[in-house]
Parts: structure tokens; C-alpha cells; sequence
């Protein structure tokens, strides 16, 4: 049974920073994309970033793009993501999925989804 386990999660200053992790098991992990969504009270879940199955190619979503990467060790089986200069709109449930996206920014094309872990940014 394919797992992904979220963790770092927290409440931090605007301005702060916070690294949350995605565990994966059950699956070789070299063969999956990983990505991460988050979401907000009544909003839309939005893409954050994903990263190749090599960790060589990445991609980010337009409100976070040079304050956060992402990074993965496959000996791990662990994806990293660095949050920095966070904002209070940065507040919400992160999802970490995995799967074959033939577009990464979607989410209906990933297969496996952790249960979320709340970031809460105060102002």
C-alpha cells in the first residue's frame, strides 16, 4: 500500500520559514513525481510546486516561485519543501501527491495523496 506522510508543518511569523517533508512507502520512489498542493478555507486547491522523478527538473506555481523550493533525496524516499518569506496567504492545509502527471500543476492527475499538513503564517 502506497504511503505519503506529511510533516513540518506549524505556525510561524510572516517572514519566517518552514521545511515540510514528504515521507513515501510502499512505492519505489524513483519511479513517482512528487507534488504539492495546498488549500485554504473556501478556496481551491492550488498547485505549490512538483519535482521530477530525478529531482532535476521542478516547477513551481506563480505565487510561490522564488521564495520556495523543492528538493527530494531519493535515498530517502523523502521530498523536501523549503518555505521562506512566508505571508499570512501562504495559510493552509499543504498536500503532499505523487504519481505520473502528464501535467504537473493538476491535480487530478496524481494518484497518491497524503493527509495534509496545516501551515498557519500570522501577521
Amino acid at each position: 500500500q502506497v504511503q505519503l506522510v506529511e510533516s513540518g508543518g506549524g505556525l510561524v511569523q510572516a517572514g519566517g520559514s518552514l521545511r515540510l517533508s514528504c515521507a513515501a512507502s510502499g512505492i519505489t520512489f524513483t519511479m513517482i513525481t512528487v507534488g504539492w498542493f495546498r488549500q485554504a478555507p473556501g478556496k481551491e486547491r492550488e498547485f505549490v510546486a512538483a519535482i521530477g522523478r530525478s529531482g532535476g527538473f521542478t516547477h513551481y506555481g506563480d505565487s510561490v516561485k522564488d521564495r520556495f523550493i523543492l528538493t527530494r533525496d531519493n535515498a530517502k524516499d523523502t521530498v523536501y519543501l523549503q518555505m521562506n518569506s512566508l505571508k499570512p496567504a501562504d495559510t493552509a492545509v499543504y498536500y503532499c501527491a505523487g504519481g505520473w502527471p502528464s501535467i504537473w500543476a493538476d491535480a487530478t492527475n496524481y494518484n497518491y495523496w497524503g493527509q495534509g499538513t496545516q501551515v498557519t503564517v500570522s501577521s
